[in-house]
């Protein structure tokens, strides 16, 4: 089991944590602090000793996190993830009840399976936004997001224990309220790398801008 003393003396041998630039206080966080363990596991995808640790929170109703994931994130995941350099952790920032439907249905759906398939399952959510999130008739939301749901395999059964799954409610709202609270995050995207912030969408440029230098031996 990893526990927070662990943790931290892992991290804190890491060369990355050193390489941070001087910043004001407002625009870095503690690494030691992101890295804690929530209520509901974090899925990390890339590899565990990555010198550079990204954390997004985003919610699955926000338009900039849809556009970042389509345009943006590809881009980094062949550049960054894919190659070593950089482990990302998506985490849950729901701005309303369909967001965290959202997320919940990931989980449920990616249970077990590797992160690609969570991260996967994000991303067919984020393309079919307009069909879930945006819809004016509240009572389609739920049959929009169970034929999402089937797509991957899931029955009526499987899709209504996932949303009455009161731990894992909990949990995804647990994690928003520590990223308001400990972070001081107030919208989405906003964005960690090796604890230096980044709010709202950013380009490939921008975030090699934040990372390259982390990378330089």
């Amino acid at each position: 089991m990893l526990t927070r003393r662990t943790l931290v003396a892992t991290l804190a041998a890491a060369p990355a944590l050193a390489a941070l630039p001087a910043l004001a206080a407002d625009d870095k966080v503690s690494l030691l602090e992101l890295a804690v363990p929530g209520p509901i596991p974090d899925i990390a995808l890339g590899k565990a000793d990555a010198p550079v640790k990204v954390y997004e929170y985003a919610s699955m109703t926000c338009p900039h996190c849809a556009r970042f994931a389509k345009d943006v994130f590809p881009g980094i995941k062949e550049k960054y993830i894919d190659t070593g350099k950089v482990q990302w952790t998506m985490r849950e920032f729901p701005l309303d009840p369909r967001a965290t439907a959202g997320f919940m249905l990931a989980r449920c759906i990616a249970k077990d399976a590797p992160p690609e398939k969570y991260y996967t399952m994000l991303d067919i959510l984020f393309a079919q936004q307009d069909n879930w999130a945006f819809v004016s008739d509240s009572k389609q939301v739920l049959p929009a997001l169970f034929n999402i749901a089937k797509q991957s395999g899931f029955t009526q059964e499987q899709f209504q224990a996932c949303l009455k799954d009161q731990t894992l409610y909990a949990g995804v709202n647990a994690v928003k309220e520590r990223g308001s609270s400990t972070f001081n995050i107030d919208g989405t995207p906003t964005f960690f790398i090796n604890g230096i912030r980044k709010s709202g969408e950013i380009t490939l440029d921008e975030f090699s801008k934040v990372v390259d230098p982390f990378l330089k031996s």
